[in-house]
């Protein structure tokens, strides 16, 4: 524990010792008259409190009026807190065509109300004023200081610049001029004026590093002028038409920029302001370390004025002494909402988060938060789970703490995001970019939505990986099962092919014993042939002697006409030749002499 201002310590205890040493040193001065014995019998009650018991308690009433007086404190750390700003010049058209009623009240009034919504939509950022017409002037630097900025705004009117007509190329000198920055963003509310060709304008923007965001106010319609006393400005006698120029996009959206037309709700300037900060790259103006205290004032206070009421009371001594006891006991019971020393406990588990030991810090902050329901203690505790690598009781820790400032729920909900991701599961990275998305739509912060993105990516990949897996798993299905049905097919074969061979051995077998059979068949055939052959022979030669015996009987014939009919052997020598060329069928060879060439004019006789 600390004080912030101990001067009060050094220069008002001291007194107030003092003077209560006099106060309390000196009798009374009816005391110098009568004695005690008397004064008490006078007394009417003699059990109330004495002047003395009073003195004693306005002592301790003031001492600890002045420990309040210094603020007693506990350190609770240092937070750095960075400026960062995209510095926004707004530059605001006050030409005569702002004054056309097309809409309400007029475009300027309209303007106004749009830049001071702007103002309000971005209090953290640096925000400067041009106005311009046919030229420009610097309104307001880039300033913090959006009270002054606004009220410079109110004050802008077109008679501010004399010389009429809208001259966008000199406005944008100004911008480059005022803004030191690398990238500079301006945002221009007009009408657009009457320039068709913003080539010169986008050139310049361009080799300069403006980008430029262009709130178109008007309507394609248009409508006349209308000044302040009531009448309306003309060309050549005819009253002019004034109409929203959208030309003027092509400046914006050829740099970088937005166009958007106004409307009459808040959500263009809504629209346009988040247009500004996706694309804007903010620059850290000053960064500034600052220290959290844990306030303790209040406890010394409250028994000051617990010693006041008592010391101006008429309690008697035992109803006084019995509730400065109660008063005692209610400040120091360890129970009690708010106790004295609650702050120690804090202030070691503190100490014990700082020095790395993250189990006694989360034991400690815990054991606060169930006793107190306090959900920044469930918020310190469920850090100090974060750095035990223990994230589901984190988880748990957070959920309990609910923060009504946006900021503080908003950073509950990014840790809850990292605690969520550090599991590396599927379903814990979906609900680390829900967690993520939640604490974004509450602040904006770069870091946050780093990590989603970075989340995002790696929920793809885990996707990418179980979905090849499950592939692979299918086609090691299929492949197992086209396996299984080839060796099906070739175990069919195999049978098929075993059938086969069996039924070839059977065939070979069967063609083996009909190859015996026939071998057995020729070798009968040929032995039946070799008889047949001898059979001949003995044939023919019975047939050789039955033609000897008859020519031995056609010689003892001795008739003449039997002579005539007798065949010579010339001609049976012929007839013999003419058997022996014919194929041989079924008739028996009786001759095997070679064939002789055959003599066409010899005469058988």
């Amino acid at each position: 524990m600390s004080f912030l201002h101990p001067e009060f310590l050094y220069f008002m205890l001291i007194p107030l010792f003092v003077l209560f040493a006099l106060l309390l040193t000196q009798k009374e001065s009816h005391e110098h008259f009568f004695t005690q014995e008397v004064m008490n019998k006078l007394r009417v009650g003699a059990s109330s409190l004495s002047m003395k018991t009073r003195n004693v308690l306005f002592l301790f009433m003031g001492f600890f009026m002045i420990v309040s007086l210094a603020q007693p404190v506990i350190n609770d750390g240092v937070v750095e807190v960075k400026a960062k700003s995209a510095d926004i010049m707004i530059a605001f058209d006050i030409s005569d065509s702002m004054l056309a009623g097309d809409v309400y009240p007029n475009r300027l009034k309209l303007a106004k109300e749009k830049a001071i919504e702007l103002l309000k939509l971005a209090p953290n950022e640096r925000i400067g004023v041009i106005a311009f017409a046919k030229n420009s002037y610097l309104v307001s630097p880039m300033s913090f200081d959006h009270g002054a900025v606004n009220f410079l705004l109110r004050q802008l009117d077109t008679s501010s610049i004399t010389e009429k007509g809208t001259n966008f190329l000199s406005m944008l000198g100004v911008v480059d001029k005022n803004i030191k920055n690398k990238k500079k963003y301006l945002l221009i509310i007009s009408d657009g004026g009457d320039k068709k060709d913003f080539s010169d304008e986008i050139a310049f923007a361009k080799k300069n590093n403006i980008t430029v965001f262009v709130l178109g106010v008007g309507t394609k319609k248009g409508a006349p002028i209308k000044r302040n006393d009531g009448s309306f400005i003309k060309y050549k006698g005819n009253i002019i038409i004034s109409k929203l120029n959208e030309n003027i996009a092509n400046l914006a959206t050829k740099t970088g920029g937005v166009y958007i037309q106004n409307v009459k709700s808040d959500e263009d300037i809504k629209t346009m302001l988040a247009e500004i900060n996706s694309k804007s790259e903010q620059k850290e103006l000053k960064s500034e370390k600052i220290h959290k205290y844990i306030q303790l004032f209040y406890y010394p206070l409250g028994v000051a004025l617990m010693l006041l009421l008592i010391a101006t009371s008429s309690f008697s001594k035992r109803v006084g002494s019995g509730f400065v006891m109660m008063v005692l006991f209610l400040s120091i019971n360890p129970h009690a909402k708010a106790g004295m020393l609650d702050f120690m406990d804090l202030k070691e588990a503190k100490k014990a988060y700082e020095s790395g030991d993250y189990k006694k810090s989360a034991k400690l902050y815990e054991s606060y938060a169930k006793s107190r329901n306090d959900s920044k203690a469930y918020y310190d505790s469920a850090n100090a789970l974060y750095k035990q690598k223990k994230y589901k009781e984190a988880l748990k820790a957070y959920e309990k703490a609910n923060f009504k400032d946006k900021e503080l729920e908003a950073k509950k909900l990014a840790n809850m995001g990292n605690a969520h991701a550090k599991e590396m599961k599927q379903e814990e990275l979906k609900k680390a970019i829900k967690s993520y998305e939640e604490s974004l739509k509450l602040k904006e912060d770069k870091d946050v939505r780093q990590n989603m993105e970075e989340v995002k990516k790696l929920l793809k990949k885990q996707q990418q990986k179980s979905q090849n897996k499950k592939n692979q798993k299918n086609n090691k299905k299929q492949k197992n099962k086209s396996k299984n049905q080839k060796d099906k097919q070739n175990n069919k074969k195999e049978n098929k092919q075993d059938k086969n061979s069996k039924d070839k051995n059977k065939k070979n077998k069967n063609d083996s014993s009909k190859s015996q059979k026939s071998k057995e068949k020729k070798e009968s055939a040929k032995k039946d042939t070799n008889k047949k052959d001898a059979q001949k022979k003995q044939d023919l030669k019975k047939l050789d002697k039955g033609k000897k015996d008859d020519k031995k009987s056609q010689k003892t014939q001795k008739q003449p006409q039997q002579m005539k009919d007798k065949m010579s052997d010339a001609e049976e020598k012929k007839w013999l030749k003419q058997l022996n060329l014919q194929k041989s069928t079924y008739l028996y060879r009786l001759n095997t002499q070679k064939p002789k060439e055959e003599n066409s004019d010899e005469k058988p006789w």
